[in-house]
């Protein structure tokens, strides 16, 4: 299939999505985690005209379940955790997760940074941390172990998190360490996730496309962030938000609005 929608003037109405992923924070909501009405309505409509629409975050299963209840969907797929979990809902069936043992990435990660909080995602329930990170950031139910307790058994997911560094100085602390064995994102603060080796939100999305038996080329997705980049290069047609970084806008096949200008509902608005 010729994907005519891959222009940077827009969709060619020849080309209709089956799945719509959507990333949740700087795409269907602001930062303040408040989504717009014109943002409810056009993915709401989107699924009410035959569209998949396929919540697909770095956030855990709780912080989807908020996107959700914002939307008023009450069944789904959905990607979290930046692909290391699949789940349906609602209630809440967790299909597949990815695990990898952390140990190493964290010991060297707190050798550079030994006041850094750490937090692993305990799957469908939330957090366990060595301290507390600031309010509002992680959902779900919250539990503090020392951090050998938390790396001892294989995790899906480890968010590390230093107050006193800038994002480009985890940036560069990640990259200098290497971290093999992981794939690991690093947000707009310094905030920093790692999950296992070769997973991502592309990989996430293979397993929504086996369930619900659609090709890639049939996905339009829509992100705004560095967790997004191969989930734009995967899908058939992939969108960047207008505030995203150059880098992101660069892999994405269109460049929609910012967050602010409701980007999303300008996307959405081809299809409908």
């Amino acid at each position: 299939m010729t994907l005519t929608s891959h222009t940077t003037d827009g969709a060619a109405t020849t080309w209709r999505p089956r799945i719509v992923a959507l990333d949740v924070d700087g795409t269907i909501v602001d930062y303040a985690n408040e989504m717009t009405d014109a943002v409810r309505q056009a993915v709401r409509a989107t699924s009410e005209a035959g569209m998949h629409c396929v919540i697909s975050t770095g956030r855990s299963v709780s912080g989807v379940m908020d996107a959700v209840q914002k939307l008023g969907f009450t069944e789904g797929l959905a990607v979290a955790s930046n692909g290391s979990v699949v789940f349906s809902y609602d209630p809440i069936t967790i299909l597949h997760t990815v695990t990898f043992d952390a140990g190493p990435a964290v010991r060297a990660l707190m050798a550079e940074v030994p006041e850094a909080a750490v937090a692993v995602e305990n799957v469908g329930v939330g957090f366990r941390m060595n301290k507390p990170f600031p309010d509002g950031e992680l959902g779900g139910e919250i539990a503090h172990e020392p951090i050998e307790d938390l790396i001892a058994e294989p995790v899906t997911r480890v968010i590390v998190r230093s107050p006193d560094a800038s994002a480009e100085e985890f940036a560069e602390l990640a990259h200098s360490l290497g971290l093999e064995g992981t794939n690991y994102y690093v947000g707009y603060t310094a905030w920093l996730d790692l999950a296992p080796e070769g997973v991502s939100k592309a990989a996430g999305l293979e397993r929504v496309c086996a369930e619900l038996g659609v090709d890639r080329a049939d996905v339009l997705a829509i992100g705004d962030g560095s967790n997004d980049v191969e989930m734009l290069e995967w899908a058939g047609r992939g969108v960047a938000m207008g505030h995203a970084p150059l880098h992101v806008q660069a892999v994405a096949d269109d460049v929609t609005e910012t967050v602010e200008n409701d980007g999303v509902v300008r996307e959405l608005e081809k299809y409908l």
